[in-house]
């Protein structure tokens, strides 16, 4: 089993340009229909990260998720009435997404750009209900997504057990992946595959999104499971607490917690 220093890191992956440049529905918007005169006014972002989509309303309804537009169920968890979400995409410019509860369909809502680009229809569908039809006025083009955990990052020594003195440096590499600094290395993107680790015991590690602040990594050896790490990130973006699972070669079973400032 590798050493304590060495299990402690992952990290999300950077926005993907080619995919802002293709989904028409990248952006951010305002409502256009009757209830624009809303105060605050609902406001609509979609933005890339990685190979997946992080939308966000606000407003006098708010909801916050990340799904990848491949009919897989992600889940999305503090938004009201549903806590999964499946996105699939009908054509270049059609797209429906699919609100669910604990597994059972809530509503589905077709998301239709217009030719131009510079309106947004959503038409969302209750059984036994009158279809709900808004309309979005394009405010701002294709954004590049914030990662949380890009940056610098150094262990906050009054909140860590283990008093390593530990960094690491996470960056977009421009290509929607990550480039990951400390002990060791990789480069890697955030869809679930195995990504070559350098200078490590360990030789891959898988990268998945839990919700747009958490983080599960799993590291592997002779494809087989050795560590498992979930990141998260406070609110204001300044702490990043860091918990790992792993067996030691001896065998016995570690869970251990770090913190780190950003710098």
């Amino acid at each position: 089993m590798v050493p304590i220093r060495a299990l402690i890191f992952v990290s999300l992956a950077a926005a993907v340009p080619v995919l802002a440049q293709q989904d028409p529905r990248i952006g951010s918007w305002s409502l256009a229909t009757a209830q624009a005169s809303l105060d605050p006014p609902n406001k609509l972002s979609v933005t890339p990260v990685g190979d997946q989509l992080h939308v966000v309303m606000s407003g006098d309804r708010h909801f916050d998720f990340i799904a990848k537009a491949n009919n897989h169920s992600s889940p999305a968890p503090g938004n009201l009435g549903f806590n999964q979400i499946e996105l699939h995409r009908i054509d270049k410019r059609q797209s429906e997404v699919k609100e669910m509860k604990d597994g059972a369909l809530v509503a589905t809502v077709l998301v239709k750009p217009s030719a131009d680009g510079k309106e947004l229809t959503s038409t969302r569908t209750i059984a036994g209900q009158p279809d709900q039809i808004t309309v979005w006025v394009r405010t701002g083009g294709a954004k590049v997504a914030h990662d949380p955990l890009a940056g610098e990052w150094a262990e906050d020594l009054s909140k860590s057990r283990l008093h390593q003195g530990l960094t690491l440096k996470i960056t977009p590499d421009g290509g929607g992946g990550v480039r990951f600094l400390a002990d060791y290395s990789y480069d890697a993107r955030f869809d679930g595959k195995p990504y070559d680790l350098k200078n490590s015991r360990n030789d891959t590690v898988k990268l998945q999104l839990v919700d747009p602040h958490t983080v599960a990594a799993v590291y592997l050896r002779d494809d087989q499971v050795t560590q498992k790490d979930k990141w998260v990130v406070s609110p204001d973006g300044q702490q990043l607490t860091v918990t790992t699972t792993g067996v030691l070669e001896t065998g016995q079973h570690i869970t251990e917690t770090l913190t780190f400032k950003k710098q």
